[in-house]
């Protein structure tokens, strides 16, 4: 694997290096959150190098469907090529079953694509956020090797998850409306990015 080094330094006043993940070089934060039949995805769009700051406009969510988004956290020419990889599989999915594809079959599809490219992977963590054919939310995440994780509060990804995943479950409740999703989705991210240099 890739990975960068930066200093770091010990109680003795000696500079150790510190092996980074190739997954923050870019650095991410996605939250995906169930609500009362409604389901959200929030992230930030900074794209850096490192501590560095490139742009402010970099998206990391993706709709792939009428009901279905896909968030990419990780390195952003992984995020681009993963994206346009799923983009064409899903226009492949439609004109052969000629339907739209469920956020869980999805989700099985992206699992699948990672996992065959486990010994020369794209960094990415995956996250999808969706409502099925009955109208019922559904949201997963996964790492870099497609092993997934389907629950029914939040999944967090990014460089930040330790924060965000204080403050999802500090501000998360059951069954939230529309507008109360949104506002503890932006909270959750907020409170979280402004906390991470990386995102």
């Amino acid at each position: 694997l890739t990975s960068t080094a930066r200093p770091s330094h010990t109680q003795q006043g000696h500079t150790e290096t510190e092996i980074m993940s190739i997954l923050e070089y870019n650095g991410a934060a996605i939250i995906a959150m169930v609500g009362k039949d409604c389901v959200g995805i929030a992230s930030d769009k900074r794209l850096g190098l490192q501590y560095q700051t490139v742009a402010t406009d970099f998206k990391k969510v993706f709709q792939m469907g009428d009901t279905l988004f896909l968030g990419l956290a990780g390195l952003a020419t992984d995020v681009q090529t993963v994206h346009a990889d799923c983009k064409y599989r899903v226009n492949m999915y439609k004109l052969r079953e000629e339907r739209d594809i469920k956020p869980a079959t999805f989700s099985a599809m992206i699992s699948s694509m990672l996992y065959s490219r486990r010994f020369a992977p794209w960094f990415v963590e995956p996250v999808v956020a969706g409502l099925d054919a009955k109208g019922k939310p559904y949201i997963w995440a996964a790492d870099l090797l497609g092993c997934g994780l389907s629950t029914s509060d939040f999944v967090v990804s990014g460089t930040c998850t330790e924060n965000m995943m204080g403050m999802c479950e500090s501000l998360f409740k059951k069954d939230l409306e529309p507008d109360e999703l949104f506002e503890v989705l932006a909270q959750s991210l907020m409170a979280s990015v402004d906390r991470d240099a990386y995102s």
